[in-house]
């Protein structure tokens, strides 16, 4: 099983560049962040987690500008997104921005998408919350076009195009690891699109059946990441006896001195079970 690091990368926390130095250097082998553009300062939307929402949720850094800084001081680190928010981006300049940061990192991208819970930071971009889901899947399939295509040429229900150029194409080919975050819901988004699950806090007791679930809808052995998982080292064991590709430890947003010593304590655990 790989390990590595999920995290809030704020104004109020570690910079990115030390924060990706400091993840390689721990021999922890992925960094992925979370995205939100704002918070509307009103919300009809209930925070999942319970309670108010934590103000890291709208201090985000622009995940592309932040894991291109890590980019340029690490050099076997994957940086990806989790999640991007798809439902609130263009796909013509989110396929340019995943494609550069490929390129900058030297193919270490991984694209992380999700299709978000607050629908008034949604509707401030113009979505619709009650047709999201198809908003996302045909953004991501007009992506792939952008990406693989010289001439890329796209026309749906939310996205049209006539033939256009877009570069840089990615360095991975077909395109950059596509990881689905989302329940039992975005399964078919994972079948149809996906190149891995990724599962978001799932406890090891429930992800079993849901594994199952996801790769019978898929038809395939679909890779799982659990996102933000627990260090505690009983709970690591438990995920180890399941098939899961990759643990990402969550990572609280802190200042710089603060958060390597966290990063050591999760080295440690990750190295019980390397």
């Amino acid at each position: 099983m790989k390990f590595g690091v999920s995290t809030f990368i704020t104004d109020q926390g570690i910079a990115p560049a030390p924060l990706g130095r400091a993840v390689e250097e721990r021999g922890l082998d992925s960094l992925l962040i979370a995205e939100h553009t704002h918070v509307p300062a009103s919300r009809r939307t209930p925070y999942p987690g319970g309670g108010d929402l934590p103000d890291i949720y709208y201090r985000t850094l622009d995940p592309f500008v932040a894991l291109s800084a890590a980019a340029a001081v690490t050099e076997r680190l994957l940086l990806g997104t989790g999640v991007a928010l798809v439902a609130q981006r263009d796909p013509i300049t989110t396929a340019k921005a995943v494609a550069s940061l490929d390129m900058v990192s030297g193919g270490r991208a991984v694209f992380g998408v999700g299709v978000g819970w607050n629908r008034e930071e949604m509707e401030n971009h113009g979505t619709d919350p009650r047709t999201r889901g198809r908003l996302v899947d045909e953004r991501l399939r007009a992506m792939r076009e952008l990406w693989t295509a010289e001439k890329a040429e796209f026309h749906g229900e939310f996205v049209d195009f006539d033939p256009v150029y877009s570069w840089p194409k990615p360095v991975q080919r077909p395109h950059p690891p596509l990881y689905v975050g989302g329940g039992e819901g975005a399964f078919h988004r994972v079948a149809a699109l996906g190149d891995g699950w990724l599962a978001n806090s799932v406890p090891p007791q429930d992800l079993g059946p849901q594994i199952d679930r996801m790769r019978s809808i898929a038809g395939r052995d679909v890779p799982v990441t659990v996102y933000a998982a627990s260090k505690k080292p009983e709970i690591v064991e438990q995920y180890t006896q399941l098939d899961v590709e990759r643990l990402l430890f969550y990572l609280p947003t802190m200042p710089e001195s603060e958060t390597l010593s966290y990063l050591d304590r999760l080295a440690d655990v990750a190295g019980r079970f390397g």
